[in-house]
């Protein structure tokens, strides 16, 4: 089980840390990922990183703003979004990936959180 938490309002140029707590099995072993889903939109990928730590990858529209992170003794993850904009407001979403690698794509994860919402005003 995932649960995501940390989402609110915010202005624009601020700051908001998400994390996604994994409870009844370890996810030590997989790869996360965060996703994000804006009203009347598709779901999208945000960043995702690998089961130790050390690969990390962005979506373009978030790269040099957003810091994707783990603390596996904690089983939790970390989404770190700073200088936000408008159109980041969505629904963010973890996910537990298949593999211990992860990638950009939906269907490469099996256990999704229930999401958070993150709103930034102009």
């Amino acid at each position: 089980q995932l649960q995501a938490f940390g989402g609110g309002l915010v202005q624009a140029g601020g700051s908001l840390r998400l994390s996604c707590a994994a409870s009844g099995r370890s996810f030590n072993n997989y790869a996360m990922g965060w996703f994000r889903q804006a009203p009347g939109k598709e779901r999208n990928f945000v960043a995702r990183i690998n089961w130790s730590g050390s690969s990390t990858s962005y979506a373009d529209s978030v790269k040099g703003r957003f810091t994707i992170s783990r603390d596996n003794a904690r089983n939790t993850l970390y989404l770190q979004m700073n200088n936000l904009k408008p159109e980041d407001t969505a629904v963010y979403y973890c996910a537990l990936s298949k593999g211990m690698t992860g990638s950009s794509y939906l269907g490469g994860y099996n256990y999704w959180g229930q999401g958070t919402e993150v709103t930034v005003s102009s």
